[in-house]
């Protein structure tokens, strides 16, 4: 029956924005072998295909003839192939020589190790290259440029995209489906508001999809990326938060107190705190203190900058609150050396503390229950141990994660779970540029200790190859003599493992025929053999990540006491061993390492009053005109020990696809954002996160809900890691 009511369709602009989703196959010229590639390539809906970006542009706005081509640098020449022919100067090396054509004059081009592009080129065709223009034996040569054959409708505008593309579906074919698409949705609605747009001079979506597609000049691409950039930062961010918040919606804040504990522990420090450390303290207590919200604090800190002092002036406050504090560490080890370190300030400070580890005796673990429930227990120290459902508190205000990139989210919000608004301070030891930490930690302020309060002796680096390895071996014969010790850095344990176990493994390189460059791993069980021969009468010991906790414990605890003489390691000495005497460090297979952990392994020696040395092993050579990503990251190790100024170096190197902490955190993924350019831009997005959840704590109102829809639908897998699903 009919109401007499009628009601307005849908606007044009929701249906648009609604046809992003829809599935690949609705869309003009898709269909069967096409459709079948889409999907071989990820693409799914139309979004997918407009997110399909070119991997590089013929950019005719740099166009010259063959005469006018300047000589030494990267141009677009369009010119008509006339020859093409294939040598073969030595076994398994394929040249192919295109002469190209046109009314100014002949360009040879060389292609290396490609022979399909003899079958693809033919007399007549018409040919965009792109490369370095040089000159010799008389004419303009090109070596293996990018190439693009043109037809009739090529060259209608100035930029001509590349996209990835395989078989069942062309350049051409994917150019006129993207066209299409773009053509479909036009200018859907924007989930970014118009203020925030113009605040940050960004374009709308629906303009930067079509600008990275088909720009009319390369600087309006760059305008496009910098506006997907920017989203794609904000987003995360704004996931980023939501996740940290997830658990304490409706959750009251504990507000902490500073007194006689705080005062009386930071008398007793050894050393008066340097300016970068208390402004930590005070960044971290006026957090406590303040009872509006929970903290939520990364320190960040390079070796040795005194990130415990800072963490114990916390744990004091937690005393002076009538409440209780867990610290938890990756391993037994670095959980040892916490009570090592804080229990003596803690115990001056009348703070009462435990430690709790896998390795603890049941006749312990009970009594040190008891003192958690019963409140005489202040400071807990402990590893996963803590996390036990056994493992109660009276009253839990704040939870201390070290090491934070070895703990998934899922164990932090448990600890957090045994007392609901507790605030969280998390520690790392592995310096990383504002801009990642931005990005990875976007749910946590942060506090940066740059410097030592205190000078060790310091460290001195050199890289060798297996010609000189004698060097690093007399070196640790020296140590041994003055009754020093010496650690060796193996990747492996056993010599048949693979690399697939290793943290922080940059990608392998490659030789001039296009093969991994893979030299042999170096083991513990191997290498330990071969150090009892060469040290005779010295103890060697074995220590890595298969020993039982007990077993781990007791080698650590014998090397620290100087009854071991060289500790043959992986890398779980990374963190948490500190042995002033040990004086010297060989890594071996520097090269498979990345520069975060290779630092992190050297700051083992030279901590105290005794200099160190770190001799890192290198299988690659340089060769000459050619730039190895491993050997630019060893000649940097060798150049500084500033930790902040080599993750910056690593970043530039390996950009944040490769660099520790993004595999922890399931489903980051930076697509268009460059760290080490887009600074600015990613301190605006992380200032935008904030201020929208100021106004939309969880995003619901009507004004965020495009937003809220985009989070989820972009970064729903890290939501999965608060629910565990």
């Amino acid at each position: 029956m009919s109401t007499g009511v009628k009601l307005p369709a849908a606007s044009a602009r929701l249906a648009r924005s609604a046809a992003l989703s829809d599935d690949v196959s609705r869309l003009k010229y898709v269909s069967g072998a096409r459709e079948e590639a889409l999907r071989k390539l990820g693409i799914e809906c139309v979004e997918d295909l407009l997110l399909h970006v070119p991997r590089r542009y013929l950019d005719f706005t740099r166009a010259y003839s063959i005469e006018q081509a300047p000589l030494g640098e990267v141009y677009t020449v369009i010119a008509t192939v006339d020859r093409v022919t294939e040598k073969r100067p030595r076994p398994r090396m394929v040249v192919t020589e295109v002469s190209l054509v046109d009314q100014t004059g002949v360009l040879q081009v060389a292609f290396f190790k490609q022979p399909w592009i003899s079958q693809q080129l033919s007399r007549g065709d018409r040919l965009a290259v792109m490369g370095k223009v040089e000159f010799s034996y008389g004419f303009k040569q090109m070596a293996s440029p990018h190439f693009e054959k043109l037809d009739a409708a090529s060259v209608s505008g100035t930029v001509l995209p590349v996209h990835p593309v395989r078989d069942g579906i062309s350049q051409a074919w994917m150019r006129r489906i993207v066209s299409g698409a773009l053509e479909q949705v036009a200018d859907f609605c924007d989930p970014l508001p118009a203020r925030l747009r113009a605040k940050r001079g960004l374009m709308s979506l629906s303009r930067s999809y079509r600008s990275l597609h088909f720009p009319v000049a390369m600087p309006q691409r760059e305008l496009a990326r910098k506006r997907l950039s920017y989203e794609e930062v904000y987003y995360l961010q704004l996931a980023l938060r939501l996740r940290g918040n997830a658990g304490l919606l409706g959750v009251r804040p504990f507000k902490h107190r500073v007194g006689s504990h705080v005062d009386a522990l930071i008398e007793h420090l050894p050393f008066k705190l340097s300016e970068e450390q208390q402004l930590a303290v005070d960044q971290i207590l006026e957090d406590m203190t303040n009872g509006g919200s929970v903290m939520n604090r990364l320190l960040l800190g390079d070796v040795g900058t005194g990130k415990t002092a800072v963490a114990s002036v916390a744990l004091a406050s937690v005393a002076d609150s009538s409440s209780q504090a867990c610290v938890m560490a990756p391993t037994g080890v670095l959980a040892q050396q916490y009570a090592v370190k804080c229990g003596p300030l803690l115990e001056q400070a009348e703070i009462s503390w435990a430690l709790l580890t896998g390795s603890t005796t049941q006749e312990e673990r009970a009594r040190i229950l008891d003192g958690l429930r019963s409140g005489s227990i202040d400071v807990l120290f402990g590893t996963h141990a803590v996390l036990g459902e056994d493992v109660s508190f009276k009253l839990l205000s704040l939870v201390v994660i070290d090491e934070q990139h070895r703990f998934g989210v899922g164990q932090r919000n448990a600890l957090r779970s045994k007392g609901p608004g507790a605030d969280l301070l998390v520690m790392t030891a592995t310096p990383i540029p504002r801009t990642l930490a931005l990005s990875v930690y976007g749910d946590l302020d942060t506090s940066i200790i740059r410097h030592r309060p205190v000078e060790g002796a310091g460290v001195a680096t050199k890289v060798l190859d297996e010609a000189n390895r004698d060097i690093a071996y007399g070196a640790i014969r020296d140590a041994l003599e003055q009754g020093r010790q010496a650690y060796v850095i193996c990747p492996l344990v056993a010599e048949k493992e693979d690399d697939s176990e290793l943290e922080d493994v940059p990608a392998l390189e490659r030789d001039d025929d296009g093969r991994v460059v893979a030299p042999p791993l170096r083991s513990v069980e191997k290498d330990i053999e071969a150090l009892r021969i060469a040290y005779r009468g010295k103890r060697v010991e074995a220590l890595h990540g298969r020993m039982s906790s007990k077993e781990k414990d007791r080698i650590i605890s014998e090397f620290r006491s100087g009854d071991i003489d060289i500790l043959v390691s992986t890398t779980v000495v990374e963190v948490g061993v500190d042995v002033p005497n040990a004086t010297v460090m060989l890594i071996e297979n520097g090269e498979r390492f990345g520069l975060a952990t290779l630092h992190q392994l050297r700051g083992r020696v030279g901590r105290g009053k005794l200099s160190g040395s770190c001799y890192v092993m290198c299988a690659l050579k340089r060769k000459r005109g050619r730039r190895s990503p491993a050997i630019d990251r060893l000649e940097a190790l060798e150049s500084t020990t500033d930790g902040f100024a080599l993750a910056e170096m690593d970043l530039r190197l390996r950009h944040e696809g490769e660099i520790l902490g993004l595999r922890q955190h399931g489903g980051v993924s930076l697509r268009f954002v460059d760290l080490d350019d887009d600074a600015d831009l990613i301190e605006w997005a992380h200032a935008d996160a904030i201020e929208t959840l100021r106004y939309a704590p969880s995003l619901d109102s009507v004004a965020t809900l495009p937003i809220r829809h985009r989070v989820i639908d972009r970064y729903g897998d890290i939501f999965k890691e608060v629910s565990g699903g």
